[in-house]
């Protein structure tokens, strides 16, 4: 696996913070690093495997990783990120306490992944541009500034994620994402859905094609799809039954899918593994 050192990626000096652009961001294969990284996602689509689980990205995902945490991007398009890499809490000077404004694991689950409107997402970009150019006089100055910075960063984001709570028709999106990433196994009557969220169905179907660059329905098979890959990978369930479980009724049209998304019949896929 790919070990990514601190010392390529920061500049010299000691600032705990560097940003490292990317855009667009290219397949890249299994990795970890030996500092932390939030990475904002501004546009496009892709599969962020996170410690061996899937995850759909788009625009507005936030995503925490740490130091010991193993990733990689897959089937990437347009993808663009921003990451705002840091060195750790003991690379502070002036700040302590920044683990409370980050994801807190909890019975073993770390929610590394967060939404955030748009608005909210151009405020972080202003605020990564003052991170990656800090300035100041001397040393002390700049370390001083880049430091609150980043603590500022924290705040929105965390401030940005809790905004879903609002009755705001981007919010009420970013619910039915969430909501989707939970129930993607379940019938999905999009009428039903729409109203649920208060939405037009025209209105969900506009805003998640451009949050997600797919069509509901094929954001929602991607999202099965992920996971019964998974399931193929990590799993001795027959092939019938993990197409059923990840919400296909029809194991003939999963293969189809499954094929089309990923090159390979479910079966191939399973095979490669052992």
């Amino acid at each position: 696996m790919t070990v990514l050192h601190s010392a390529d990626f920061f500049p010299d000096g000691d600032l705990p913070v560097a940003i490292e652009p990317r855009a667009p961001q290219s397949v890249f294969p299994e990795h970890h690093h030996d500092f932390h990284e939030i990475v904002l996602v501004e546009q496009g689509a892709g599969i962020h495997i996170f410690n061996g689980q899937p995850q759909s990205l788009c625009g507005g995902c936030v995503c925490f990783v740490r130091d010991h945490d193993r990733h990689l991007y897959e089937q990437t398009e347009n993808l663009f990120l921003t990451n705002v890499l840091w060195r750790g809490p003991q690379a502070f000077r002036f700040l302590t306490g920044l683990e409370d404004l980050l994801p807190q694991e909890c019975d073993g689950r770390y929610p590394s992944h967060w939404r955030i409107s748009n608005r909210v997402m151009a405020q972080a970009k202003t605020l990564v541009a003052q991170l990656q150019e800090p300035d100041g006089s001397d040393a002390i100055e700049q370390r001083v500034q880049q430091e609150l910075t980043f603590m500022q960063l924290l705040v929105l984001l965390r401030q940005g994620c809790r905004e879903q709570e609002s009755d705001a028709q981007e919010a009420r999106l970013l619910r039915l994402l969430d909501w989707l990433n939970e129930h993607y196994s379940e019938d999905i009557d999009w009428d039903a859905l729409a109203d649920r969220f208060s939405l037009s169905l025209r209105t969900l179907h506009r805003q998640l094609k451009q949050q997600t660059g797919s069509t509901p329905q094929r954001y929602l098979n991607r999202l099965r799809l992920l996971q019964a890959r998974h399931l193929l990978r990590h799993s001795e369930m027959r092939i019938t039954d993990i197409a059923f479980q990840c919400g296909f009724g029809d194991s003939n049209h999963f293969s189809t899918l499954f094929r089309r998304e990923f090159g390979c019949a479910p079966r191939a896929e399973r095979q490669q593994m052992w």
